[in-house]
This record gives C-alpha cells, structure tokens and sequence, in this order.
C-alpha cells in the first residue's frame, strides 16, 4: 500500500487528496461503508478506520461501497453513460444523434451533455459529429469521392455537408486534403489524459486538468495546419498501452515516436529533459547548464512547462533548487504522485 502507515492514510484522507484515490481504501467501523480518498463524505474518527489495499479487500471484509465515492469502481474511468455513448457512436459512426435518439436507451440527454462536457470538453452530439467528419476526412485521403465522404458523415444534404467539413476543416471537401490530426482520452490513476496523434506520430499528451488547453490545439493547427478531431489511430493504441504499463511501474522508458513542436531552444530543453533518468530529479538550474546556458533558467522553465507531452519528456522530474517541488501544469499533487511512482519502481 505506498509504504504508507495507517497515520499517513488518515492524514490523506483528512485532506481529501484524491490522487491517492486508487491507493487504498478506506472502511469505516461505525458505519460499516467503505470510501476512497478524496470522498466528500464526513471523516471518520481515527479509530474507526481500517483500511484496505482493494476495494475487494474492503467488501470480503463485510464492507459495503460508499454511495459518493463509488469506491468499487475506478476512479478516473469514464462514466458507464459515456463508455455506452461511445460504444453507441462506433458501431454506428454515420448516425447523426438527437435527444430522442439518447432517450430512446433510456438515457438523461441533459447528463449526457454534461458528462461529455465535463470528459471532451464539447457535448456527445459534437462528439459524434466531429467523428463522422473524421471519417469522411480520412475517406477523402483516400480518395473516396466527395458523394461518398458525405453519406459516411451521415449528411443527406450536400450543402449541410460542405459547411460542416469547411467549418471544421478550413477548406471545401471537394479542394481538401484534409489530413486531420485525431484526439482521443484514456484513463489513469491522476485522472483522464488526452492524446492527439495521426498514423505517424503523437503530437501532445497532457492531463485534462491543466489549463487553457485549447492553446496546444491551436498551436497544432498553426503548425501543421490540420485540425484536430475525435478519432485514434495506431499510435493512439500504443501510447495508451505505454501509459498503462508506466503507472503499473513496469515501463521506465517510452517507445512511442513524437513530433514535438517547437522552437529549436525549446526542442534542446526537451532533449535535456529525455535525458533525465526514470525515479531522478534535478533543478531548473541544473537543466540550464545542460542546455549550455545557465542565465537561461527562466526560459528552461518556460520550456519546461509547454513541452506539450507530459510523462514522455518527463517535465515533473525538475524540481526548484532547494528540493521545492516548484510548478507543474498537470497539477503539484500530479506531480509529487509521479515522483514518489517513480521512486518506488526505480528497482522493479
């Protein structure tokens, strides 16, 4: 259980840090309910707890799930509704989605809405929209005809067809070479993150709470000039497979070809940053000298900070001079799991 001691628990628990959300578990004597942390419920009394490694733990010990936290099911998996809806959009991709359609499998469109909101940051009608035009995109670089891009996205009328694609893509599907960029979400211990790749390459990696996202995406499309929709590719599946083998300690180093995007100093940082062996550390300064500049921290920092590919050029591994954590975009309390994950692999 992290080396942790029932009093580090309860601590964490008092605090409610939900990045420990999956590392152990919770039951409570006076009431017989087991929680996660992080649960919103009231904290029980020290000598109430008895916590457990599994969930399983916790209910073969005559514990019954919390009805906040859902202890029983994982924390950062997207919602049963959400994992149907999209289940619903691949085996039908040209379906064009209404209401009635999400009411018909007996479904709350306005929670749809908002779970999918919350999740992709548009709703599953957009979702399912901006899927249909990625494939039609990709039938288009084929070379699919126009007539036949247009009845893949579900459209009946021509028009509707060519201002959806040119609103999306910059350019009518009979002049496009629409060669989309293809952003899809995955679940981990710290919470959803996102990837957006093409056949080749992963072009970004973040966790979904960092903020103003949507100015990686545009500085994807002033780059490369291609927009950025729903879809996954190869790449997607092995990123997703690195991934999972990262947080269960058993992958050290990535495979996944990149393209990261930028300048040539920050390309150098990133370098720099790759080199940074797995469950280390070093300091904003130390990662200057390497650069070759060490008046150049506020820039390495800046650098540090954009490299738009989290975990993969490992940004959490630089820590302020003195042993602070310093800044992380993905979150300090991401950040300080990531370290002490590290840590305790380092000899897996």
């Amino acid at each position: 259980m992290n080396n942790l001691t029932d009093e580090d628990r309860y601590l964490i628990l008092s605090r409610r840090d939900k990045t420990y959300a999956d590392a152990f578990f919770v039951g409570v004597k006076s009431t017989g309910v087991f929680c996660r942390p992080g649960c919103p419920a009231r904290l029980p009394k020290f000598e109430n707890c008895q916590f457990h490694a599994t969930a399983a733990d916790a209910l073969s010990n005559g514990f019954r799930a919390c009805k906040r936290c859902h202890p029983a099911s994982h924390f950062s998996e997207a919602s049963a509704l959400v994992k149907q809806l999209i289940n619903e959009t691949e085996a039908a991709p040209q379906k064009r989605w209404s209401e009635a359609d999400i009411k018909e499998l007996g479904l709350d469109p306005s929670t749809a809405r908002r779970q999918f909101q919350k999740r992709f940051g548009m709703t599953f009608t957009q979702y399912a929209r901006q899927r249909r035009l990625g494939l039609a995109a990709k039938g288009l670089m084929k070379g699919d005809s126009v007539i036949n891009a247009q009845l893949t996205a579900g459209y009946e009328s021509a028009s509707a067809f060519r201002k959806a694609f040119a609103k999306t893509f910059g350019t009518a599907p009979a002049k496009s070479m629409a060669n989309p960029l293809f952003i899809d979400w995955m679940s981990t211990p710290l919470g959803p993150m996102l990837a957006v790749c093409d056949d080749a390459h992963l072009y970004m990696l973040e966790f979904t709470v960092r903020k103003n996202m949507n100015r990686g995406f545009v500085k994807l499309r002033k780059a490369y000039g291609r927009d950025v929709i729903p879809g996954r590719t190869s790449i997607t599946d092995k990123i997703e497979t690195e991934i999972k083998a990262y947080f269960e300690g058993t992958l050290k180093n990535f495979e996944t070809p990149l393209a990261p995007t930028g300048t040539e100093f920050q390309n150098q940082v990133w370098k720099c940053l790759r080199d940074i062996p797995y469950g280390t550390t070093c300091s904003y300064t130390d990662l200057a000298i390497a650069v070759g500049n060490v008046r150049a921290v506020r820039a390495v920092a800046s650098s540090n900070a954009n490299n738009g590919l989290a975990l993969i050029i490992p940004c959490h591994r630089v820590i302020a001079k003195g042993g602070a954590l310093g800044g992380y975009a993905g979150g300090l309390d991401n950040k300080q799991w990531l370290l002490g994950h590290e840590k305790r692999n380092l000899s897996v």
